[in-house]
């Protein structure tokens, strides 16, 4: 997989988090995911159309969830995932990928993107159907990450 598409992704995602919570994640080691594989208990699922097809899913833990949604919405204090909050988690999925798709454009790829799908529960296992996913872990400072997991083709 070619890495001049795997960069908008990591690019994307630091400058919206950075954006909306004031703190940019460090990247952590960008690596080839076996599939299925389990997942974080909250996930947002952006498919991919045009020249790339595929899905992207964004995967993290409550505690993190709540702590991006509080800071996305001013610092108000989040101590469960209301329906503002998980609002607020999946429009942060959009812009991430809203800024990876012009990214993308800009490098002469024509993807759109579909609207976020949010998906909460224990033990939630992702097995993405014949194609190769790519994990970036973003670490933030509390010891906390969110992994975005990239399963895509390119046209043919």
């Amino acid at each position: 997989m070619n890495a001049e598409y795997i960069n908008p992704f990591i690019e994307a995602s630091q400058s919206v988090i950075m954006m909306m919570t004031g703190n940019k994640p460090e990247l952590g080691k960008v690596y080839i995911r076996k599939t299925p594989y389990e997942s974080d208990n909250i996930v947002v699922i952006v498919g991919l159309t045009g020249n790339i097809r595929g899905q992207v899913v964004m995967a993290l833990g409550t505690e993190a969830a709540m702590k991006i949604a509080s800071a996305m919405m001013g610092g108000m204090p989040v101590t469960q995932l209301d329906d503002m909050s998980k609002s607020a988690i999946a429009e942060l999925a959009n812009m991430i990928m809203g800024n990876t798709a012009t990214l993308l454009s800009g490098k002469g790829l024509r993807v759109e993107i579909t609207p976020p799908s949010l998906l909460i529960g224990e033990k939630l296992t992702i097995a993405p159907a014949n194609m190769k996913t790519i994990s970036i872990p973003l670490k933030f400072a509390n010891a906390n990450m969110m992994e975005i997991n990239i399963s895509f083709e390119e046209e043919r």
